[in-house]
């Protein structure tokens, strides 16, 4: 009897061994093959992909999927490349083509309008085609301002630069504006930095200053203030417009979104939107504060590290 339940012992204890043995053969197989997996898509990733054949049936059919997968991945990547050069180079030259028969436009234009010889009527006529020049010269450069950022043609390299150069900057900008509604534009440097791309992100903040002119009344002042936080600082604009309503503040940042209070004003709708663009892509994020009638509160919030 004795001699059973040693001889049973070892037979439970023998297939005990023989399960933990499959068991881990199993776990080091199958961690072998996401092992093998894994490296191919890191190769892929470092464009080092190179097909290769295993002997392991259940392997070759991971591989051959995994093949189909990267090829049909890296050929999409060509392609949105080539067509990104082809955008970019069409944009390129519609702005070069352009811009010289534009400029020549407003040369002349200007020229007539000094002549102090011309008819009452004809001095009109000048005055629209400035007008309409103006408005063309605008809508081009907005526009391939846009596509250059939807096509994601723009390099945004953020890098630590002083604040109080951005805003100064920025202020330098939209300054014969201001000067023609008689307005005054307050800030006081602050001596902070951040880590942002200057030329992108004076475009940002310009296109949020020249609206706070834009649509503040004569001889108003905006207000730009620095706060610095631990990982971001903040750049407040205050206006003394008219005030953006609550069901409006999700909407001015869409692409030709225009209220229709402001149907009169010069614009098109992409100047906030190319803000919000600029400034997400640097991992920083915009808040409006605003009620009608009672001006707005722009906040630019940019990262510090």
């Amino acid at each position: 009897m004795e001699i059973l339940v040693i001889v049973c012992g070892i037979i439970v204890f023998l297939a005990v061994a023989a399960a933990a043995g499959i068991i881990l053969w199993y776990r080091k197989t199958v961690k072998r093959m996401m092992q093998t997996v894994l490296d191919r898509i890191n190769e892929a990733i470092a464009g080092n992909y190179s097909q290769t054949i295993y002997d392991e049936s259940m392997m070759s059919a991971i591989e051959e999927r995994l093949n189909q997968f990267l090829t049909i991945s890296t050929e999409t990547k060509q392609i949105t490349a080539k067509e990104r050069d082809t955008i970019k180079s069409l944009v390129s030259d519609i702005s070069h083509q352009t811009r010289i028969p534009l400029s020549n436009i407003l040369l002349y234009s200007q020229i007539l309008q000094e002549r102090r010889d011309l008819p009452q009527e004809i001095t009109g006529i000048v005055n629209q085609i400035q007008n309409q020049a103006d408005k063309l010269d605008f809508l081009i450069k907005a526009l391939v301002k846009s596509s250059y950022l939807e096509n994601e043609l723009i390099s945004i390299a953020a890098e630590p630069e002083r604040i109080d150069k951005l805003v100064l900057l920025s202020c330098q900008e939209v300054e014969m504006h201001a000067l023609q509604k008689e307005m005054v534009i307050e800030y006081e440097e602050c001596g902070l930095s951040c880590s942002f791309d200057l030329k992108w992100t004076l475009e940002a903040v310009s296109n949020i200053l020249e609206n706070a002119i834009k649509y503040s009344p004569p001889q108003s002042k905006v207000v730009i203030k620095v706060i610095a936080y631990e990982l971001f600082c903040r750049i407040d604009i205050q206006d003394s417009g008219m005030g953006i309503s609550e069901e409006e503040q999700g909407l001015i940042f869409q692409r030709f979104y225009r209220s229709p209070k402001v149907q009169k004003e010069k614009g098109l709708g992409i100047g906030l939107y190319l803000a919000r663009e600029i400034i997400i892509r640097q991992g920083g994020y915009i808040k409006v504060i605003s009620e009608p009638g009672q001006g707005a509160l722009f906040s630019v919030f940019l990262s510090r590290k």
